[in-house]
């Protein structure tokens, strides 16, 4: 008996297609859980996660919005502390945002540099 069709035609899994609940529980789930943890909740492969996102733009935007709504919430957290003042948070905030870094070098503890000037003959 002779296959008919092309190789990947008809058989095999039908696409998993989450749900309007599904994309809602995306959304909430997403400030604490990366793409490959959502997958495993969802018993998918990450995989499988991704392509459903490009199936259902739907779920990448819920994903997204799950995540900026958490960095923006504890971002004003952070601030408010800060503001408070918590100097932890202060510092935190300046190195992430203002670009302050800590250097291995102390200022007060280096040998004093002596510069001899030296006139031409002339």
């Amino acid at each position: 008996m002779a296959k008919i069709g092309n190789q990947g035609d008809g058989g095999g899994r039908p696409p998993v297609v989450f749900s309007p609940e599904d994309i809602i529980q995306v959304e909430a789930l997403a400030a604490v859980m990366s793409k490959r943890q959502l997958a495993d909740y969802f018993c998918i492969s990450e995989t499988t996660f991704r392509e459903i996102e490009g199936r259902q733009p739907e779920v990448s935007d819920a994903y997204k919005k799950g995540r900026g709504k958490a960095i923006a919430t504890v971002g004003q957290s952070l601030i408010q502390q800060a503001m408070d003042g918590n100097t932890s948070a202060s510092i935190f905030y300046m190195k992430t945002q203002a670009g302050w870094r800590e250097t291995d070098q102390d200022v007060s503890r280096q040998e004093p540099i002596t510069i001899n000037l030296i006139k031409p003959d002339g």
